[in-house]
């Protein structure tokens, strides 16, 4: 049966995501993923309404495919409005692709005010007609962080609003039962979370014991809630995870239980399923232990708390000596492993109380954040290694190696730093560590760190397991985060039908379902990552507005035919820098070494080059940035290898 669906965005490996036109059924529409077209024709464009055939993943997710393109005109335009002096006006989208501007007739402005966010609805028009649309919604004022947020959150098709059984059935939950559980309430856990959390679902705890370390890591039991065939787990399921943008978080489950129930709130009993592990001296585990507990965390702290009262004679929790002497045998087991870790440096927008961005800045990287990683690392694999144990179905977290191409790019950037890979597809994750650790303190690390991830595969959730190469390990799954990631709950709830914890673990219906869920999840994973680039890219965009013409220190990111990518130094804005303000000069593209010649001058622009760079353009309706050379003198005039450390 063909059903006609509307484009309304892609996830982050382009691929379309549609909905059904017109949805009238209850609760929110399908997530339809659209197969790639057939060779020669055209990407499927946001807005774009086309006859698919579906076929059902499972639950209210379709894989669609293409059977006749009905219309280019979009369903609806996301954009600023921009009212004219005699009445009506015109709105500029927000997507970045899109190339002209909609009119708006007087009657069609629905009072939206000059520099409104809106939502339109296009108006029939003649062929060759300038296009005209209606306005339907005014999302905002343009200029403020939630409101571009909101933008982004329409462009990708992120449902808000939960369905009437969802919400009925979280607002009927209530304190947990200590039934058969373990009480853990007088083992003194703690929850460390960023400073602005509102879910803590991961509690941890560690004491020394014979030369090593007994650690307990509790973690929300939102299985006790959301059971297989509810409304909540139609929703969850839909959702995929949570997605989180510069001034607010589309949460995964309803905020009753998201910052509620579920939520390990300090001084509060909550339900929640444990790991007992004991590890040696040198970080191996020994053994561990599952189980469903009832547990009082002790305190709530933030990264900087824990940070601050490292190493101190009084610890503001007294397990927090041993946590953080827990995490640097895991790391330096870790580290003996051979796995990738990748120092990419992470922003944090600053926002006003009226949502005007104040600032960019950098989030430091703390060992209290190590802390957290190892303990959470260790309980996923022990997650894993239970599984596998109890040959029970699992949804894996998978990563593959790098493919033969993206190695052999990576090897030839690397290769102009005299920095080598092994040949073939010998290359393991502990190499291209290697590799990174001989650029320490060299300012081109960040850069390289960041080929690197482009090198990699996209990590994935699968019902086959293919091992985790960055991590370097054969088993791997994803438990700790059930409130934020479905994947974390049917990992609890398959541990809860394998260890007989309970009679709302895996259902027998979920498992014939688990490769379509994993693939629909993996699919919602990556529009989230997009959809939380992009708002970031937005608000950078608004913060660089007030200082065009400012020159900034800036490396290299990116080199095309058209131009240059740069990333400023300070605040991680990325722009381009396009061809023809490179100067009086017939420029040559090698893709192999990454670089742009002039053949006239013989200049010579290349990957990770610093440069100073004049901000000429910030869009803060599209995120995009434009940028000259502040001194197109400045470029080298040969491609320098790499000596030593700066």
């Amino acid at each position: 049966m063909a059903t006609e669906v509307e484009i309304f965005g892609t996830d982050a490996d382009g691929e379309a995501l549609a909905r059904p036109v017109g949805w009238q059924g209850d609760g929110p529409p399908p997530l339809i993923l659209m197969e790639p077209e057939a060779r020669g024709q055209p990407a499927l464009a946001p807005g774009e309404r086309v006859l698919a055939r579906l076929r059902p993943l499972f639950g209210n997710r379709f894989a669609g495919r293409t059977l006749r393109r009905l219309d280019t005109a979009p369903g609806r335009v996301i954009g600023v409005f921009h009212a004219s002096p005699n009445g009506g006006g015109r709105i500029v989208p927000t997507d970045r692709r899109a190339k002209a501007a909609w009119l708006v007739p007087k009657d069609a402005t629905a009072a939206a005010r000059d520099g409104d966010l809106v939502r339109a609805t296009p108006l029939p028009s003649a062929p060759f007609a300038r296009k005209s649309a209606q306005v339907v919604e005014l999302l905002g004022r343009f200029g403020e962080a939630a409101t571009l947020s909101l933008a982004v959150q329409h462009s990708f098709g992120i449902e808000e609003s939960f369905s009437a059984g969802a919400l009925a059935e979280a607002a009927a939950a209530g304190p947990p039962e200590a039934g058969a559980r373990t009480d853990l309430r007088a083992i003194p856990l703690v929850t460390i979370d960023g400073e602005d959390a509102r879910d803590f679902d991961d509690a941890v705890f560690a004491e020394p014991v014979d030369g090593g370390f007994h650690i307990l890591v509790a973690i929300a039991d939102v299985a006790a809630y959301v059971h297989p065939g509810s409304a909540l787990d139609a929703d969850a399921r839909a959702r995929g995870n949570s997605v989180y943008f510069p001034d607010r978080a589309v949460p995964m489950l309803p905020e009753a239980l998201s910052a509620g129930w579920c939520s390990l709130r300090p001084g509060e009993d909550r339900a929640c399923l444990f790991a007992e592990i004991d590890i040696d001296a040198s970080g191996r585990k020994l053994r561990h232990r599952f189980g469903r507990g009832l547990m009082h965390s002790a305190a709530r702290l933030t990264y900087e708390q824990a940070e601050a009262s490292h190493g101190s004679a009084q610890p503001i929790a007294p397990s927090l000596p041993a946590l953080f002497a827990a995490s640097e045998v895991l790391l330096a087991a870790r580290a003996e492993r051979g796995t990738l870790d990748l120092p990419l440096p992470e922003r944090r927008v600053v926002l006003g109380d009226d949502g005007a961005v104040l600032r960019v800045e950098a989030r430091p990287r703390l060992a209290s954040h190590r802390l957290v990683e190892e303990i959470m690392l260790l309980a996923n694999v022990s997650a894993a290694e239970e599984l596998e144990r109890l040959r029970l179905p699992a949804v894996w977290r998978v990563h593959a190696p790098p493919t033969e191409e993206k190695l052999e790019a990576l090897r030839g950037f690397l290769r102009a730093m005299r920095i080598s890979l092994p040949q073939g597809g010998h290359v393991r994750a502990g190499d291209l560590q290697r590799a990174l650790e001989r650029l320490d303190g060299h300012d081109a690390a960040p850069l390289v760190a960041e080929m690197m991830l482009r090198a990699q595969s996209q990590a994935a959730y699968a019902v086959e397991n293919i091992g985790h190469f960055g991590l370097c390990l054969p088993k791997y799954v994803h438990f700790t985060s059930p409130i934020r990631r479905y994947a974390d709950l049917l990992v609890h709830r398959a541990l809860i039908r394998g260890l007989g914890l309970g009679d709302d673990g895996l259902a027998d219906a979920e498992i014939p379902t688990l490769a379509a869920c994993s693939a629909a999840i993996s699919a919602t994973e990556r529009r989230a990552a997009a959809a939380e680039r992009e708002a970031m890219d937005r608000a950078l965009a608004l913060f660089m507005a007030d200082h065009v013409g400012t020159v900034f220190p800036a490396r290299i990111s990116g080199v095309t035919r058209f131009g240059l990518f740069v990333t400023l130094d300070e605040s991680g804005a990325s722009g381009l820098v396009p061809m023809s303000s490179l100067g009086n000069d017939f420029w040559h593209f090698d893709a192999t070494t990454q670089t742009l010649l002039g053949r006239r001058h013989g200049k010579t622009w290349r990957l990770a080059q610093q440069a100073a760079v004049r901000l000429v353009e910030a869009n803060g309706i599209t995120g995009g940035l434009t940028f000259h050379m502040a001194n197109t003198g400045s470029a080298s005039t040969r491609v320098r290898g790499y000596r030593g450390r700066k």
